[in-house]
């Protein structure tokens, strides 16, 4: 009666193969099956760490997270194995050991010169005047020169070699979330909108930081593009920002590489994300975690609000 029951698709074997035909069409359908759910598990439970002393392929497990930078591992001790390679990898990128100021560029007095924009003894009145009075070339030309502030910054462009950019289209609500507020005062850039849902303007005040427009593009997975914002709406720009909470951002000291090693693996393990990242933005190493699924905005991976998301940032061998 059993057999009569099933669906044209369930049946076995014709009854005239007897008990042993029976059997071995049962063994070879449960076979099918669980090969089929085994390799479905596994396919979303490899672990991630090259270090795994353990079995690889783990179908029995319930772990689903942490996920660190879009791997799984099958234990604490495996996160610590991916989180120690993420340090070591940001730790070995040696792209902004010479200061930014040491870097050779055409000097902005001599920018102005070669395009008739200033006279030479404009720029030896500004010279004398930044000698004593300290301060930037551009500000003593604007102040004692009479120079104006628009051919500094088309200086300062062609000095860079960027673009200028307006602050048409900044949101500040939204762009409060892109990064901690500590990276936007420390070191002068404000990120200004997203394009098409790929390109993220960066603007900063009188000169650009690759070493950071680079960490920002590894974290929001958005091509980043930079450029000089004039001043008066750059100042305007980044006031507007702070006022908004961006995501909440935890601040930490440590010793050593090993010490964050194990900061960072132990606050995954408790916080268990579905996503998180780690980059080095001059000094500081910035985590961020996106702790639930809906946290990611559909443009790269920027958060869709402050829910559900947190930043941590630590230095090495210093304190905040």
């Amino acid at each position: 009666m059993l057999f009569l029951n099933r669906r044209p698709e369930q049946q076995g074997p014709e009854l005239s193969q007897g008990i042993e035909g029976a059997l071995a069409w049962a063994g070879d359908t449960y076979r099918s099956s669980a090969m089929n759910t085994a390799q479905s598990v596994v396919t979303k439970r490899m672990c991630g760490s090259p270090e795994c002393s353990g079995s690889r392929l783990s179908p029995w497990r319930n772990r689903k997270r942490p996920i660190f930078e879009g791997e799984w591992a099958c234990s604490g001790r495996c996160v610590l194995g991916l989180v120690s390679a993420a340090i070591r990898r940001e730790a070995n990128d040696m792209g902004d050991t010479l200061p930014i100021q040491h870097r050779h560029r055409v000097p902005l007095g001599l920018v102005l010169l070669s395009q008739g924009w200033i006279t030479q003894a404009q720029l030896q009145q500004a010279l004398s005047a930044q000698r004593q009075q300290g301060g930037r070339i551009g500000e003593r030309l604007i102040a004692d020169c009479g120079v104006e502030a628009t051919q500094i910054m088309r200086g300062l462009s062609m000095q860079w070699g960027c673009p200028v950019l307006s602050t048409k289209g900044f949101t500040p609500s939204a762009m409060a979330l892109v990064m901690p507020k500590l990276f936007i005062e420390e070191f002068s850039l404000l990120p200004l909108r997203v394009a098409g849902s790929r390109i993220l303007y960066l603007g900063f005040e009188d000169h650009l930081d690759a070493s950071a427009a680079l960490a920002l593009e590894q974290m929001t997975e958005l091509k980043v593009e930079s450029g000089l914002v004039p001043a008066e709406d750059y100042f305007t720009a980044r006031q507007n920002l702070l006022e908004y909470e961006g995501v909440s951002a935890k601040m930490m000291g440590v010793d050593e590489q090993d010490v964050l090693a194990a900061k960072i693996t132990a606050i995954l393990e408790q916080k268990q994300p579905m996503a998180s990242r780690l980059v080095r933005m001059h000094k500081y190493y910035w985590l961020r975690l996106w702790l639930e699924n809906g946290a990611k905005r559909s443009q790269g991976a920027l958060p869709h609000n402050r829910e559900d998301m947190l930043d941590y940032v630590f230095t090495i061998g210093r304190s905040f």
